[in-house]
């Protein structure tokens, strides 16, 4: 019903940029990871919750693993205390040049950087535990952003937000947001369920990669799938003038990718986490 509301009121008025996944890509990822995580994890995780009072945020509140996922996300409405996260959920990676992180990542203000960045909190055991807390829920976040080929991958256009679209026959999205709200949210809802322990063999072959291989990885399916289908031809070529339309056809060859990357996402962070915390 949560979806439902948010999709109707972005009919009725302007859409705002977008930055991130709206919460269920976000809770997905964190769902798979808490599922195939570690049992000693899984206590870890509940020790260092403890500590959320101390965070001073109780209007993002941390109980579980999916508020831990989107916390990074309701805290920007706090500019004071916040602002300055804002550019950690993403990297602008041109698309139509050879791959080049470091350009899109000044000073280690991108997402890539600050995965990294707060593993290493995360694993810092003489750290007190709001810290590590901070790092947890910024750390679960920004996997999920990664993992969402419009925050690695970029045409000029800020991942898509300034592209006008139409999804099906319903106005008013950017390209960005399609990918971020109304394909995931119907992609990952669709059967089977996505949610699952997942066995060894698809953990060792999925699991794998840096936060590095995994902005490459997802910059390429912004270029090959997300650019590529939204424009009908080359995702290089003169921007589109006017809006473009996310059709069945889209979706259907965008279904997959986009389930297989949030898969990947809730696998890479468990292991994260049984790296950082057992």
């Amino acid at each position: 019903m949560k979806r439902l509301i948010s999709a109707l009121c972005l009919l009725l008025f302007p859409v705002a940029p977008v930055q991130a996944y709206w919460e269920y890509g976000h809770e997905t990822v964190a769902h798979i990871a808490e599922a195939n995580m570690s049992a000693k994890s899984r206590v870890a995780v509940q020790k260092l919750l403890r500590a959320a009072p101390l965070l001073g945020t109780p209007q993002c509140p941390l109980r579980t693993m999916a508020d831990v996922s989107v916390w990074a996300d309701c805290i920007k409405g706090d500019r004071v205390r916040w602002g300055y996260t804002n550019s950690w959920h993403y990297q602008n990676v041109d698309i139509c040049k050879p791959f080049d992180l470091k350009s899109a990542c000044a000073d280690g203000n991108c997402v890539s950087a600050q995965i990294d960045r707060n593993f290493a909190l995360l694993k810092n055991r003489t750290l007190p535990a709001h810290v590590r807390l901070e790092a947890l829920a910024f750390l679960v976040h920004f996997i999920g952003d990664v993992h969402q080929p419009l925050h690695a991958g970029d045409h000029d256009d800020r991942g898509g937000n300034d592209l006008k679209a139409n999804y099906g026959v319903m106005p008013g999205y950017n390209l960005h947001s399609v990918w971020d709200g109304l394909l995931a949210d119907r992609a990952l809802s669709a059967a089977p369920v996505i949610v699952r322990r997942f066995t060894a063999d698809e953990k060792a072959a999925m699991a794998t990669g840096t936060a590095r291989d995994w902005s490459m990885e997802n910059w390429a399916i912004s270029r090959d799938i997300a650019y590529r289908r939204a424009v009908d031809g080359d995702p290089c070529g003169a921007k589109p003038q006017l809006p473009v339309t996310i059709d069945e056809a889209d979706v259907a060859a965008s279904r997959a990718a986009l389930r297989l990357q949030v898969e990947r996402g809730g696998l890479r962070l468990a292991r994260l986490l049984d790296d950082a915390l057992s």
